[in-house]
């Protein structure tokens, strides 16, 4: 048996227990290691979707240009779809995204362009605007918008929340998951909820990031948000795909914490994942802590690998100028 193309192997990832980092905690705490898809992240599922959608609705048209906001594993995702059906790609990223994550986007022949993070997110120069002004600069191009695109949720709901349940057995009772433009907790939520109404669904927010204020006081509030350095969860705007209904409560987990844990993953456990994964396990142990029962099954989902961060919390010299080591 062998796959049409890369993107054929996306999905279908493991479940694989917590051991070590968990010691104290009653229950059982699961992670979803999305390393496994093709792009070494979770965002494949829904890159592709987006991609698919958009060729059916005639917006995306051959031999046409993908342009994209990225914090870099969407724009991964994107990537390798463009490969496989013949599109090219220009990707938009902040600043303070690793340059791991520009040389690999550089890699798979993505055009890459750099735009200031302090900055406003209607400002010209954010890198949502640029992302906005090259594609209606660019004949024949397509602007997936994974922020407000509900292709995004739609791809968990049909394939990420099918598979936890199916992996458990249906025994999942609570699902932890980072928060960034919301398509992957919300749609695999939905879906958990669907089979289970009392499934407890824990978002992790980062400080500088809106999430935790808005769901508990229904208040945007501007002074909640300044710069961060974790990657890929927590957000200045409010996405679209960001459905507050599904989502129970926010936990806020710092830089410190987050970039810490990711390091006790890998060497406690063997999990070579990204940063945000590290920001994931912490707030959701800090929810068990206090609220797993020994028959309770908690997923987290851990959305990247490692490689994604060489330069930064794997980098003992990086670490200790942070003053985390």
């Amino acid at each position: 048996m062998y796959l049409n193309n890369i993107v054929e192997a996306i999905g279908n990832t493991p479940l694989v227990r917590l051991n070590k980092v968990t010691d104290g905690i009653k229950g059982t705490v699961l992670a979803k290691v999305e390393y496994f898809n093709p792009g070494n992240s979770v965002k494949d599922r829904m890159a592709v979707r987006m991609i698919e959608d958009a060729e059916k609705a005639g917006i995306l048209k051959p031999g046409g240009t993908i342009v994209e906001g990225t914090s870099g594993n969407t724009g991964m995702g994107l990537a390798l779809a463009a490969i496989s059906k013949g599109y090219k790609c220009i990707f938009v990223m902040s600043d303070k995204q690793s340059k791991e994550k520009q040389d690999i986007l550089r890699a798979v022949g993505a055009e890459v362009v750099i735009c200031p993070v302090d900055v406003e997110p209607d400002d010209p120069r954010s890198y949502y605007s640029v992302a906005r002004r090259i594609t209606a600069e660019t004949p024949n191009s397509f602007y997936p918008n994974q922020y407000d695109n509900l292709s995004n949720t739609a791809a968990h709901y049909e394939n990420t929340g099918p598979e936890l349940w199916k992996q458990t057995d249906g025994k999942i009772t609570h699902l932890a998951c980072g928060v960034g433009t919301g398509g992957t907790i919300c749609g695999t939520s939905k879906y958990l909820k669907e089979q289970n109404a009392d499934l407890v669904t824990v978002g992790i927010d980062t400080y500088g990031s809106v999430f935790k204020k808005y769901k508990e006081t229904g208040i945007f509030d501007k002074n909640e948000i300044y710069p961060y350095k974790t990657e890929g969860i927590g957000e200045d705007i409010l996405p679209k795909n960001v459905n507050f209904d599904v989502i129970d409560l926010f936990i806020k987990v710092t830089d410190q914490d987050g970039a810490v844990m990711t390091r006790r993953l890998a060497k406690e456990e063997g999990l070579f994942v990204g940063w945000s994964c590290g920001s994931a396990v912490y707030g959701a142990l800090e929810y068990a802590r206090e609220h797993l029962q020994e028959d309770d099954t908690m997923v987290v989902i851990l959305p990247d690998h490692g490689t994604r961060y060489l330069g930064k919390i794997y980098n003992d010299d990086w670490m200790r100028e942070q003053g985390w080591l």
